[in-house]
């Protein structure tokens, strides 16, 4: 788990709002740590490809495919509410990689010059 998660102003640092949906990708996130990993694992492989934008959703997928195809145990289901979480805290942990992922304000967010364009 990184840092960030583990702090109270997560939601601050990754400029959401403290909401009831915040909170439960947090813990989530706690629970399930090898989901970020593999989230930067298979962002930073499409990144040394030479994509310069990519789906945050496309990650998931694939994160979703190898854990449930690819590997035996266990599944687990990620939320989709969870995508905006992840691509948020990629971003912030990589700044050099800072719009990859195309943002868009939560509820109860107020969109951004960069977001109404």
């Amino acid at each position: 788990m990184t840092a960030l998660a583990a702090s109270p102003h997560f939601a601050e640092a990754l400029g959401v709002p403290d909401t009831q949906i915040a909170r439960k990708w947090l813990a989530w996130h706690k629970a399930n740590p090898q989901v970020y990993e593999l989230f930067v694992r298979f962002t930073l492989s499409a990144i040394n490809r030479g994509h310069s934008k990519l789906s945050a959703w496309l990650i998931i997928n694939r994160i979703r495919w190898e854990t449930v195809v690819e590997t035996q145990g266990e599944d687990f289901k990620i939320s989709n509410d969870s995508i905006a979480y992840y691509s948020r805290l990629f971003m912030y942990h990589y700044p050099e990689y800072a719009g990859f992922f195309r943002i868009k304000p939560l509820k109860g967010q107020p969109p951004t010059e960069r977001e109404e364009e």
